[in-house]
């Protein structure tokens, strides 16, 4: 375990909201690593702060996505593809308040956690924070470990394994600088919307039943397996850690410590996430229309294993390309997923209970807790169970996302924290009702879950 980072030079005036001092940076071996051009075009500004919000977007398309989307496309058929929309929506502000709350204040929002509450709540959140990322890291090892065995014949327990060594990747990106790990996680990203363009021509979905599903439909609440898909897609649209992350990793730039600075900060970093999770948006909705196009148009509803869909693109769509793009795709998801999750868990570590760990063994740590699972549900389940474990951790990680949202708005909203940068009226009334429908959607879960 490392001392405590030392105080660095241009350490903001602590607004009166805060009780104390902001000591120590976000992420300090790349805190404000990354020039920012404080002349130029509107463009070079802007390509200054692309990055982050990729990095955000990972985590909207992981491997626990594919299997919510393709269990509500085979089931649903194109039904839940207003659930995407909603949760994505919810994203893109959620998103926008963190990256304000990092810029504003120079805290992340654990280090906002560990300044606002008493010292058993932020350890309570911890523990639910790590509990959600842990269930991420879970469906990251799972997805990973089907791909390589769909494109390698890679037996899944060694596969969930082979996945422990991506710490070496991890190590090596964050040694060469921030900026290597957002170019590789960008490339990953275009792999993953190119192989979902093609299964998107390829599938000829229906058209108006697409539209149609991005119509809310009271159906949704009414029907309790669609309610758990509905609420497991909203736990792996709107990521819990991500809020963490995203509040962290704004950081990177150096942006001057004036007003008037921050304020492009924040128009830029907000600009930077809505277009990466719009690109979200669309790998989540291709995986759901090609579901539904591919499956339940034709009768196989009862699909939701990925090695499943795999096994039946192929004859399905008429082409041998069809599997090797989705298996691709699915690996890139993993992979991508990987860097971000190894970010998250040291931010919310340092920030809520100021410990640091070296960068390999917080990610060993975690990446055990997953593996520990996933071997013993596929030694006792086979493949078979692997679906349901990664539909699960994404109810997880939406019962865990109250824990993070109702902080995030709570500090975001507050004048004394934020000063002149505290969120708009209409953008804390939109918030507080973010708010209450995710705590609302998940205590009917688990309401219906335990007593219906």
């Amino acid at each position: 375990m490392e001392p405590a980072v030392r105080q660095p030079t241009d350490t903001p005036v602590p607004l009166s909201g805060w009780r104390r001092k902001r000591t120590e940076p976000s992420l300090p071996e790349v805190y404000k690593t990354l020039s920012v051009p404080q002349k130029g075009s509107f463009l070079r500004k802007l390509l200054a702060f692309v990055g982050p919000g990729y990095l955000v977007a990972v985590g909207y398309m992981d491997p626990g996505n594919w299997a919510t989307d393709l269990a509500g496309g085979a089931l649903f058929n194109y039904t839940l593809l207003s659930v995407i929309l909603i949760s994505n929506l919810m994203a893109i502000l959620l998103q926008s308040l963190t990256a304000r709350l990092g810029i504003a204040t120079g805290r992340d929002l654990a280090q906002a956690c560990r300044d606002h509450y008493s010292k058993p709540v932020n350890f309570g959140l911890w523990v639910l924070c790590e509990l959600a990322i842990a269930a991420c890291d879970l469906a990251e090892v799972i997805g990973s470990a089907i791909a390589l065995n769909l494109l390698f014949g890679l037996p899944l327990i060694a596969g969930v394994l082979v996945t422990s060594f991506d710490v070496l990747l991890v190590l090596l990106l964050q040694n060469k600088g921030f900026r290597y790990i957002e170019a590789i996680v960008i490339s990953l990203i275009a792999t993953i919307f190119v192989c979902f363009g093609i299964e998107m021509f390829l599938s000829k979905p229906d058209v108006g039943g697409i539209l149609g599903g991005f119509v809310p439909s009271a159906e949704i609440v009414r029907n309790p397996e669609m309610l758990y898909i509905a609420l497991g897609i909203l736990g792996a649209t709107v990521m819990p850690h991500n809020l963490y992350l995203h509040s962290s990793i704004v950081q990177t730039r150096k942006y001057e410590e004036t007003p008037q600075g921050k304020r492009a900060a924040i128009k830029f970093a907000t600009i930077d996430s809505t277009i990466a999770l719009m690109l979200a948006l669309f790998v989540n909705a291709a995986i759901l229309i090609l579901s539904a196009a591919a499956f339940h148009t034709t009768g196989h509803t009862e699909v939701a294993e990925i090695q499943d869909a795999y096994k039946l693109l192929d004859p399905l769509l008429g082409t041998s390309i069809a599997g090797a793009l989705f298996a691709v795709a699915l690996l890139a998801s993993g992979q991508n997923s990987t860097l971000t999750g190894t970010l998250a868990g040291q931010i919310v570590m340092e920030g809520f209970l100021n410990i640091r760990l070296k960068p390999w063994l917080r990610r060993l740590i975690t990446r055990l807790i997953a593996i520990v699972p996933a071997v013993a549900v596929i030694a006792v389940s086979g493949e078979k169970g692997t679906g349901d474990l990664l539909i699960l951790s994404q109810v997880i990680l939406s019962l865990q996302l109250s824990f993070a949202v109702i902080p995030l708005v709570l500090f975001t909203s507050d004048k004394k924290k934020m000063g002149e940068f505290v969120a708009p009226q209409w953008v804390r009334w939109l918030s507080w009702t973010v708010a209450v429908i995710i705590a609302g959607l998940n205590a009917y879960l688990l309401y219906g879950t335990f007593f219906g």
